[in-house]
């Protein structure tokens, strides 16, 4: 679906030297010099090769050091590439390299810019100390992410300057390091499984059902020793999957759970960890029917299960010493003679009885019975995501999910997700929140029995509470506004699907393989 990611190479001599088509540096901007513009740190020998005349031609030409501003300059000989591009990182840092998301996005923003080059060298602040591998991992992944085009439809072929960047080379202190060529292995893993998640996300709903979803799913787990397990709509109706089986059985394309399996080898009683994503391949709210205006993005109600299969494809190919199982509930939510109905009560998987009042909130109802069914498997940690509400969109903006669940496992995603660029904000779980949610003829309304919108993000993360087991630790991340970009791109993000969360996963599974 996608054009192909850049290869990666690393390399330790002179920058100025690389017989490359594009060389980028970083630029600071010096509040306290009037303004004055700094290359970073990498670009020493590309500056001295300007005779001191660097930062004042950038400046000519409108350069600010702005974080993400990307400058282009033709170096008409000064140095072996023929063209500098100039990318700003912020204000001068007063420790030794900006912060890694700064660096991610930029060079995200510097490689995209670059669209119609051939090879493309980085000559980026990566600190020879304990930061080192930090650092670097942001630069790779920046690079791999922000030159990611989805291929799409069009029957006239693009023109080739608009082909994303074929080889990417970073400058490093000691380019056969082994710690930074396993960031490189490692780089080249996530942002494969981030690019994919943003391809099955991008991909238009006609061609990506449940069944061609899970297919896909199966198809990209098959080699990799991942366990599948794929519950057709026979199969979901005869489990009692209540949840998934009434938000599917609008659609002629039935419902699908696909279950991924990694258990790692040698490794005695190790710490179990689900993850469950929202599968709506398409939501037109069912018989509750969504405005006119915008539904076309719903093609993106399934990026949390786009993102939990794309994290078990990275788990399975990076092999952590923790059993992970990715759970994938996958419907179509449409408006039918079989459709299901404000007022139906729906038996869920755990036996719990859901009052619907509002067919659009079928999110919460695959849900549950997937998080269930986890519970039921035995775990010690639930991790869960979705594009649930527009609550979190209302509340926290396109960039910062909300994330909801036990109060430590909260705070272990808002860290996991600020130490990779995925931000998330804690929310509550109110009391007077559950007590809307009564209902007068079963356990549970799908939504407040009043048909009150106020903490719309919060009903959802109270009412899929419901269905985690006691003593699991337990966190609802909601994506609605991060999983899909609208806007033009930016940093590393295109426009379309995300990939968020994914990376926000792995650094939980690394936490807690470490920490327990």
């Amino acid at each position: 679906m996608t054009h192909p990611a850049p290869t990666l190479r690393l390399a330790d001599g002179d920058p100025a030297e690389l017989t490359v088509d594009a060389l980028v540096i970083g630029l600071h901007s010096q509040p306290e010099e009037a303004g004055t513009l700094l290359p970073a740190a990498g670009a020493e020998s590309i500056a001295a090769a300007f005779d001191g005349k660097l930062t004042a031609t950038l400046a000519l030409l409108g350069a600010t050091g702005a974080p993400g501003e990307v400058t282009k300059l033709a170096t008409l000989g000064t140095v072996a590439a023929p063209l500098i591009v100039a990318v700003g990182l912020g204000d001068e840092p007063s420790g030794s390299a900006p912060g890694t998301e700064t660096l991610r996005r930029a060079t995200g923003a510097a490689v995209r810019a670059l669209a119609g080059s051939e090879s493309v060298a980085l000559a980026l602040p990566v600190p020879d100390d304990a930061d080192a591998p930090g650092v670097l991992r942001a630069i790779l992944e920046g690079a791999l992410l922000g030159s990611y085009k989805f291929a799409g439809y069009k029957t006239k072929p693009q023109p080739a300057r608009r082909d994303p960047v074929r080889s990417v080379t970073v400058t490093v202190a000691d380019a056969a390091d082994e710690a930074a060529l396993a960031e490189v292995t490692r780089a080249e893993i996530v942002a494969r499984v981030v690019r994919l998640s943003r391809d099955w996300v991008n991909t238009v709903p006609n061609e990506l059902r449940p069944p061609s979803f899970a297919d896909a799913v199966s198809a990209a787990a098959e080699g990799t020793g991942l366990e599948v397990e794929v519950l057709d709509f026979d199969a979901l109706k005869a489990g009692g999957y209540g949840g998934i089986v009434a938000v599917g059985q609008g659609s002629e394309a039935p419902p699908r759970l696909v279950k991924l399996s990694y258990t790692p080898a040698g490794v005695a009683n190790p710490k179990r960890v689900a993850l469950v994503g929202k599968g709506i391949t398409f939501d037109t709210g069912g018989l509750s029917i969504k405005p006119t205006a915008g539904m076309w993005e719903m093609k993106s109600d399934m990026a949390g299960a786009a993102a939990v299969g794309a994290a078990m494809l990275a788990v399975a190919a990076l092999k952590p010493g923790v059993a992970v199982s990715g759970y994938l509930a996958m419907a179509e939510n449409m408006p039918s003679g079989t459709a299901y109905r404000p007022g139906d009560v729906i038996t869920m998987y755990n036996g719990k009885r859901v009052e619907v009042l509002n067919t659009d909130a079928e999110g919460r109802m695959v849900l549950a019975d997937a998080i269930a069914r986890a519970c039921e498997d035995g775990t010690d940690y639930i991790f869960e995501t979705s594009t649930l509400t527009g609550g979190q969109v209302v509340a926290l903006g396109k960039r910062i999910a909300g994330v909801m669940g036990t109060p430590e496992t909260i705070e272990r995603v808002k860290v996991a997700g600020d130490s990779v660029g995925e931000p998330a904000w804690p929310m509550p779980l109110p009391e007077d929140v559950r007590k809307g949610m009564e209902s007068d003829i079963a356990d549970i309304s799908q939504v407040n029995s009043s048909m009150d919108r106020a903490g719309h993000m919060l009903q959802g993360g109270v009412f899929l509470r419901e269905f985690v087991a006691e003593g699991v630790q337990w966190a609802h991340i909601d994506v609605a506004g991060p999983a899909y970009h609208t806007g033009e791109p930016t940093g590393y993000w295109s426009k379309g699907g995300t990939g968020v969360p994914v990376r926000t996963f792995l650094a939980l599974i690394e936490d807690i393989e470490q920490n327990g």
